[in-house]
């Protein structure tokens, strides 16, 4: 009977604390939602694109690709190859599309007797661009699929710039939230649920000091605090990532001083809202468990924020007004080799304006009974 008797008590401790159920069912809403999201973002209508290609030499397989190409929704405008070099600086510069080219005579390639190895398609295009990058798998789908025996060979013209960038475009802005989030829940967690268990944060709060600059003796030497251990990791990533990637640290030097100044500012801006988000949530929490709970779920949040820019490309300009997403999608703009300043100063500035918000809050729910007591 005892033993019924504890897991009814269980049972009913449970069933009766709202934050613990949810607790438990919000992070299955929250994987819904957003995978739903980007669901529909991600499977929207195809981009159309207009191929410009060079040719070569001449095949009758062009119509072929031709044809595939317009199935596919797209054009294609054939021109007639006349200066090699010309047309490489063309595709590199993303004027055209891509080089194609066939060995003499290629259509005597199903002939009786013919060696295949006399036979060749080479297909020069760009692998950053991705108009580039369609007409090379859907030409490259049509010539494996003619069922005859040819070489082909592709020869992508992305340098080790371009491809540095792209690494860090995809990679970096990821990898400096999933830091930053770390290391400010790491100092941040514990910072009132711990002092409310403690029961020292009481006797803060009888004393004459504004519940203002409570909350601001917490998030201002926190967020210095975190941003310390960010900037320690950001650091080792940025400078260590090209080596990990079998590129040169001199890649680092391909941004401007400006780039690395926003990224700065950016880093600067989110981690006090990190800090004031996870302080905001251990003050209404009343233990370090439970704080830890909710903030399992933020990180759900920040995670698929920081991830949402690769997955969803294009994303307008509405997105400085969402706290962080607004920094990554800054940051891997800067990381593209653009300098989008206005947008990151602009979400810089949003940044803090959400962070002055959570720290308004925070004093509001320091001055509550019911949150700091629970009466």
């Amino acid at each position: 009977m005892k033993l019924f008797a504890l897991i009814k008590k269980e049972f009913h401790r449970f069933f009766h604390d709202r934050r613990l159920i949810i607790t438990m069912l919000l992070p299955g809403i929250i994987i819904f939602l957003l995978y739903t999201v980007l669901g529909e973002a991600i499977h929207t209508e195809p981009t159309k694109y207009d191929y410009k290609v060079y040719v070569d030499g001449g095949s009758s397989l062009t119509s072929v690709i031709q044809s595939a190409v317009e199935k596919s929704g797209n054009t294609v405008e054939w021109i007639p190859l006349e200066d090699m070099e010309a047309a490489r600086k063309e595709v590199e510069e993303g004027e055209a599309t891509a080089i194609l080219s066939f060995t003499e005579d290629f259509d005597r390639f199903g002939e009786n007797g013919a060696d295949p190895a006399d036979f060749a398609v080479s297909i020069v295009y760009d692998p950053m661009d991705e108009a580039g990058s369609g007409f090379y798998s859907l030409s490259l789908a049509v010539l494996q699929n003619v069922g005859m025996k040819f070489s082909v060979h592709s020869e992508p013209l992305a340098s080790e710039e371009s491809i540095g960038r792209e690494v860090m475009q995809q990679i970096l802005p990821f990898i400096i939230v999933c830091f930053v989030f770390s290391a400010c829940m790491s100092v941040t967690l514990e910072s009132v649920a711990g002092e409310k268990e403690r029961g020292t944060l009481a006797t803060i709060l009888v004393t004459s000091a504004k519940r203002s600059h409570i909350a601001l003796g917490k998030v201002v030497p926190l967020a210095c605090i975190s941003m310390l251990g960010a900037l320690s990791s950001f650091l080792g990533v940025v400078l260590s990532m090209p080596k990990l990637m079998g590129l040169s640290v001199g890649m680092l030097g391909g941004y401007s001083f400006g780039a690395y100044v926003l990224i700065f500012l950016l880093i600067l801006s989110f981690v006090p809202l990190i800090v004031s988000l996870i302080s905001t949530i251990s003050t209404a929490s009343r233990s370090v468990k439970e704080a830890s709970a909710y903030t399992s779920v933020l990180m759900i949040f920040v995670m698929i924020f920081s991830l949402v820019a690769a997955f969803v490309p294009a994303i307008g300009d509405w997105v400085v007004a969402i706290p962080i997403l607004n920094a990554v999608v800054s940051m891997q703009g800067l990381l593209a080799g653009a300098l989008p300043v206005w947008q990151s100063l602009v979400s810089v500035g949003a940044n803090l304006v959400y962070t002055a918000g959570l720290v308004f809050l925070m004093t509001r729910m320091l001055s509550s009974e019911k949150v700091m007591f629970g009466k």
